[in-house]
């Protein structure tokens, strides 16, 4: 009769008592010192190793795995990996003491007793060279797995090749996302998000900066923001790329494990080409079934408007040229450790949707079924889980099953109505958002059209811009929820208005400025309004108590006296708000524009478009010479008659110039033509006299000479300027 074959879990438990008797032998030869330390040291590592691979091996079992039934399979597969868990400890105490002293003890000073055991994974902040026998010289971003701390503050810690050693506490960072890792609370295929670090480290990948206009390569204009003269309204902008999708479902994708409690379940999209984001970041977020924790649904039937934050139709627009651009899907949770209390961000996985074919064409609005990989979107062939493959199987049947199991996300490309897409034709070159947010954005790139290209008195004027609507709008961007807000009582004001109301634009704007300072604004100044924080249950849950207790307060106001909204309520007693700041009232272009636009002034500077260019300093150095000239004494006294009519006419027609522009009076397009004519004469002027001063002063007075051949080259810089210039006029 053929002996019985082991299940997996007996399996183990061998293995486990097989580094139980290994482990008990190395302590009989360590105290009998039939070994030496480097022997122990190496055997401890083996242990330990061998350990590891058995635990992780143990917490990948099931029960399913097993050829016949086990009795109480949970109660032992948790008595092995406790039994392992204590070798480790066991294996780790050891290794301590067979370790050679660190710093602290080598300087003489008494290591003090532990205050933490452990295994804990930290990440190095900064490289440490070790000078001692003992350290553990490491690099910035090396992942360390600590074996022991101490309270003198040098710790036992293990690099991923196995070297041991002691690093200073100070040089490390604790990753929570490694720690759960190391626990086997989170798949293998998980990662910080990556998104989400972009969008932490400052506001390029934030709507809020996409909004905003884009200064040209001149920094003179803008590149994306136009008006039409003949209607007054924003030109519209075709771009190379502009799709409307929907987020359907995600499928499989797996949960963390215990002691993690999920916050929030989102997806983070972003224009891509493979190697960097080229818009900014978007999040929507999931909701799923507790009896189906695997499924992550968008857009849920709700009573009323659906949320932003939860609306899976999204559009992009993008003028990018790469022909491996497509929109990136980043599904990820923000979590919270049960033990520590500690926030973080994980990536469940990533999914890319390219925009064209191999021909590049445009790809159909159709269904895709994308496949979730793990990882970052720069790793490749990286499972979400180790226990999902994706070969082939042989079976029809078992092709299907693995269908089934496969981690997908499902986006719909679909087409809008004409009134939608006019409305996205006047947005941002680059942008992705909501779609139902596309009328709000027009009508605020409406105002920054007439605030920018209307009511300036001149496209160099960078001055302050008396607009509260333009200097809080894209905060609106980042809090979704004061969004939503305004969104609803737009809606309730668009209900009261006539067809031919809705069609005025002018009146549209009046209203749209009405409206936003009653609601949104007001709000912003709210002192009972918390501060915005992502995925904060009790701060989302008591911001959307204030805000809709005074939407329905102002809904109530608008039908007792008829009219949208209005600044009464700013001296209403009974509404407090914060104090006003010079900020959140003007909007500065200086700061905003999409691009250095302090080289505005530079570029204005350096070609005399603005008061203070090269013109002045021409005049300056060309007095300089006419002064020095009429005060000094040369023979023979002819060439100098030529270099005083040179100084003197220079002088006055920069002086007549410098007024000109000073007052404004430039504005014809002959004067690009006259600026370059007259200073390709006045550089041929100055060269001229330059040469025949020095001839006669070279020996004299040098001084001359030198201010001379500065105008010159002055003169000759703001002829190259003024080319440039008239070249783009």
């Amino acid at each position: 009769m053929p002996p019985k074959r082991k299940g997996p879990l007996q399996l183990v438990q061998r293995e486990v008592d097989d580094i139980t008797k290994q482990f008990d032998s190395l302590v009989k030869d360590v105290q009998t010192q039939d070994v030496s330390t480097e022997q122990a040291l190496q055997r401890c590592q083996e242990l330990q190793i061998s350990a590891e691979k058995t635990l992780k091996s143990l917490k990948k079992l099931t029960k399913a795995d097993e050829p016949a039934p086990v009795g109480n399979y949970d109660q032992r597969k948790q008595e092995q990996e406790r039994r392992l868990q204590d070798m480790l400890e066991r294996i780790d105490t050891l290794s301590l003491k067979l370790s050679p002293p660190g710093p602290s003890s080598a300087a003489g000073r008494p290591a003090k007793p532990p205050s933490q055991s452990g295994l804990c994974v930290y990440t190095v902040l900064s490289d440490f060279k070790g000078e001692q026998e003992g350290d553990l010289s490491v690099q910035r971003g090396e992942v360390l797995r600590i074996i022991r701390t101490t309270a003198d503050g040098w710790w036992l810690a293990q690099d991923s090749k196995g070297n041991r050693g002691v690093v200073p506490k100070t040089y490390l960072k604790i990753d929570a996302t490694d720690v759960l890792s190391a626990m086997g609370a989170i798949p293998s295929g998980f990662r910080p998000s990556t998104l989400n670090k972009l969008l932490v480290e400052g506001t390029t990948y934030r709507g809020s900066h996409h909004i905003q206009p884009e200064l040209s390569p001149s920094k003179l204009s803008f590149s994306d923001l136009f008006l039409d003269p003949d209607t007054g309204r924003v030109r519209a902008r075709q771009v190379r790329t502009c799709v409307c999708f929907t987020l359907w479902s995600c499928r499989m994708i797996p949960t963390p494990g215990v002691g993690v409690q999920v916050l929030s379940r989102h997806v983070r999209l972003c224009a891509f080409d493979g190697t960097q984001v080229l818009s900014n970041i978007h999040t929507v977020r999931a909701t799923y079934n507790s009896k189906s924790p695997k499924t992550w649904s968008f857009s849920p039937k709700m009573t009323g408007i659906l949320p932003i934050f939860l609306d899976g139709d999204c559009f992009l627009r993008c003028n990018s040229a790469s022909p491996e651009l497509g929109i990136l899907f980043e599904l990820g949770v923000t979590f919270i450790r049960n033990s520590t209390g500690e926030r973080g961000d994980l990536s469940c996985g990533w999914a890319f949707l390219k925009l064209t074919d191999d021909t590049g064409n445009p790809i159909p609005n159709r269904t895709y079924e994308l496949p979730v990989n793990g990882g970052t979107p720069y790793e490749k062939d990286v499972e979400v889980e180790a226990s999902v493959t994706r070969g082939s199987p042989a079976g029809v049947f078992q092709q299907m099953l693995q269908a089934r199991r496969q981690h997908k996300l499902i986006v719909k490309l679909k087409s809008v109505n004409s009134r939608t897409r006019t409305q996205l034709s006047v947005l941002p070159d680059t942008l992705l958002h909501c779609l139902s947010c596309v009328h709000l954005l027009a009508l605020h790139r409406q105002l920054l059209a007439d605030a920018l290209l209307m009511d300036r008195p001149t496209m160099q004027n960078a001055d302050l811009i008396c607009s509260p609507i333009l200097s809080t709008f894209p905060v609106l961007l980042d809090q979704p929820d004061l969004l939503d807000a305004l969104r609803n009582t737009w809606l309730d004001a668009e209900t009261n208005m006539s067809r031919a109301q809705k069609r005025d634009l002018p009146y549209l704007k009046r209203e749209f400025a009405k409206v936003y300072m009653s609601s949104v604004y007001f709000l912003l100044h709210s002192p009972s309004l918390p501060r915005h924080r992502w995925a904060d249950p009790a701060t989302e849950e008591q911001r959307a108590r204030v805000i809709y207790a005074y939407l329905d307060t102002l809904k109530h106001t608008q039908h007792t006296t008829g009219q949208s909204g209005g600044p009464e309520v700013f001296v209403d007693p009974m509404h407090q708000h914060l104090a006003f700041d010079i900020t959140e009232l003007t909007f500065d272009l200086l700061n905003v524009a999409r691009a250095s636009a302090v080289a505005v002034v530079i570029v204005s500077a350096v070609t005399g478009e603005r008061l203070f260019g090269v013109g002045k300093k021409n005049k300056v150095f060309g007095g300089l010479v006419w002064i020095l000239v009429a005060s000094t004494l040369v023979q023979p006294d002819n060439p100098l008659g030529w270099v005083m009519f040179v100084s003197v006419f220079c002088f006055v027609l920069t002086t007549l110039w410098f007024f000109i522009f000073l007052c404004g009076a430039n504005q014809s397009s002959v004067w690009p033509s006259l600026d370059v004519g007259f200073h390709f004469v006045a550089v041929v002027f100055y060269l001229s006299a330059s040469v025949d001063l020095a001839y006669v002063t070279i020996l004299k007075a040098a001084v001359l000479a030198v201010m001379s051949y500065v105008a010159t080259l002055l003169y000759f810089l703001h002829a190259i300027f003024s080319a440039i210039r008239w070249q783009r006029s």
